[in-house]
């Protein structure tokens, strides 16, 4: 195993280390320190097991590559670094709430960026980036002025032609690497493409609180909407809202009367109703399930959520899927 880091210039660090070997306990213990993970277990699958990890970059951008004989599983907990992952080969499955998806192979997907996540893994070839949160938002306030926080559908599934963009910038992450290494003005380039490239692949959507929370006096009903938007498919309760905004349960439920007309709850399903929407309108209808959407964040009654969504929309979910 090798682990060094140098000293870089404008507070970035190169970054370097390697691991490998043939013990699945070694590959559990290696493995899971480099993303905090918990439960993590390896096996043997058709032969001897192997596995290598090697990473390569700085503390903006790491080039990875992840490759097995055998099979993984564990939990990876939330935040972090962004990470993109591409599979090259092997089969791959992370569960998204409550959801077990399959990994693509030859497309980019990006890993739960907020929330805990399980993953199933064997017998792969994976080519990992991993993006600091800070470099990314330094640079997409470069490009569009906004300096808000960012938030990325880690469900959206990438095109064939954005797919053929990111498969670019691994090889010119790769090839910067190896000709000039972190230091060099290639990798510099290298590294904004790669930002650049990822945020047309999951396109953020900043701005989507509501203007009136960025006055000093909802300061503290911001954190409480934000923790809605944040945790929307999740079930959330008043109580909740009250500890992470910092007011009583009463205070929660008069400032969202104040500010936005509606109860707490009722923003929480108008959110959730308007997430629904957005991702009826990117499915395709002839694979596309309402009900699946639906569940997925949070409608467990399909009738009722049914009517709620044409009170809001003035059409019913099979309607928008349609289009």
């Amino acid at each position: 195993m090798v682990d060094t880091v140098r000293e870089r210039p404008r507070s970035s660090q190169a970054v370097r280390f390697e691991f490998s070997g043939n013990q699945p306990e070694d590959a559990v213990r290696d493995l899971s320190g480099v993303y905090s993970g918990d439960a993590w277990v390896a096996r043997p699958t058709d032969g001897p097991f192997e596995y290598r990890y090697t990473a390569l970059g700085d503390t903006d951008v790491t080039v990875r590559r992840a490759q097995l004989h055998g099979s993984l599983h564990g939990v990876v907990p939330a935040g972090g670094e962004y990470v993109v992952v591409w599979v090259g080969a092997g089969s791959g499955e992370v569960e998204r709430h409550g959801g077990r998806c399959p990994l693509p192979i030859g497309r980019p997907v990006l890993l739960p960026p907020d929330d805990e996540y399980a993953f199933w893994s064997a017998d792969h070839d994976h080519r990992i980036v991993h993006l600091d949160r800070e470099f990314v938002q330094r640079i997409a306030a470069s490009r569009t002025g906004d300096v808000g926080p960012l938030r990325f559908d880690d469900r959206r599934e990438v095109d064939q032609e954005t797919a053929r963009r990111w498969e670019g910038v691994l090889v010119a992450l790769a090839r910067s690497l190896r000709v000039g290494g972190p230091e060099s003005s290639a990798w510099h380039t290298a590294k904004e493409l790669a930002v650049e490239v990822f945020l047309e692949a999951f396109p953020p959507r900043p701005g989507d609180l509501p203007a009136v929370l960025g006055q000093p006096r909802n300061a503290r009903l911001r954190a409480a909407v934000q923790y809605i938007h944040d945790h929307a498919a999740e079930p959330v309760t008043v109580t909740e809202l009250s500890a992470v905004s910092g007011l009583s349960v009463r205070s929660v439920q008069e400032s969202f009367r104040r500010v936005f007309d509606v109860s707490p709850l009722t923003y929480l399903r108008h959110v959730r109703l308007d997430r629904v929407r957005a991702e009826l309108l990117e499915l395709d209808p002839q694979v596309g399930a309402v009900g699946d959407v639906a569940k997925r964040w949070g409608f467990a009654h399909l009738g009722r959520f049914s009517a709620s969504y044409a009170e809001r929309f003035g059409e019913y979910p099979k309607q928008t899927l349609r289009r």
